[in-house]
């Protein structure tokens, strides 16, 4: 698998990067991919199919400068920013067809993951649709989106996130797992005890990821910018 260790200059640059390595792959059955990035100051995410008004505090982000970004892939909301290291990943589900039933992939890309992360802590719970969790604290959370052959997963592992940050952002959601027990924020999130050079070796290893990606989309990147990510009807569509 190839890798690319890279984070644009703007939240929706690196958002709509995602696609474009979905979308390449899609149109050319290029190779698996997985990326990293971690974006410099804190940004709300929209999943897909999320509401403003159901999930963020827009006055607390409008007075601290904290834009509010909508992704391609599903999921909830959530706070990105200096201490959450997001990963991306391109897969073939061609390649591997025990990826084409939704809830069961989730499980295997996370299992594949944990077994890195259980060097450092030995108890990793997978709870809810595709959290992994640290004593029924959530460290990440996982989103996915699908094209014929080819699926992108987003995950996020807090690793020193200002953890007071995401309800002064962030609503509590209206749906929740169950697990999460209608806990606040600040009750139900935790960060995982590493940090983001040790994280993104453990992915690295964990995906065999050795081979650098030598080119990026920039041309389809910057599209997708121009049409959807910058854009405030895509944004607010909901």
């Amino acid at each position: 698998m190839q890798f690319l260790d890279l984070t644009l200059p703007t939240p929706e640059e690196n958002l709509a990067l995602d696609e474009a390595l979905l979308a390449l792959a899609e149109q050319t059955d290029g190779s698996e991919v997985l990326r990293t990035w971690e974006v410099a100051t804190p940004c709300v995410v929209l999943g897909c199919f999320c509401r403003i008004a159901d999930d963020v505090n827009e006055a607390a982000c409008a007075a601290d400068n904290v834009p509010v970004r909508r992704r391609v892939s599903g999921g909830g909301t959530v706070l990105i920013g200096p201490g959450c290291l997001n990963f991306s990943l391109v897969l073939d589900m061609r390649q591997r067809p025990e990826l084409n039933d939704v809830s069961r992939s989730h499980f295997l890309i996370l299992d594949r993951i944990t077994e890195v992360l259980t060097a450092k802590v030995p108890r990793i719970g997978f709870d809810g649709s595709s959290d992994l969790c640290l004593a029924g604290k959530k460290f990440s959370g996982n989103a996915q989106r699908r094209r014929r052959n080819w699926l992108l997963h987003h995950g996020t592992l807090l690793y020193n996130l200002p953890l007071d940050q995401i309800g002064r952002y962030l609503r509590e959601p209206p749906r929740q797992p169950a697990y999460r027990a209608s806990r606040p924020h600040s009750d139900f999130v935790t960060n995982f005890p590493a940090d983001a050079a040790w994280l993104d070796q453990g992915l690295r290893l964990a995906w065999a990821a050795d081979d650098p990606l030598p080119v990026w989309p920039r041309e389809l990147t910057e599209q997708f910018v121009r049409t959807r990510y910058s854009r405030p009807d895509w944004i607010r569509r909901r």
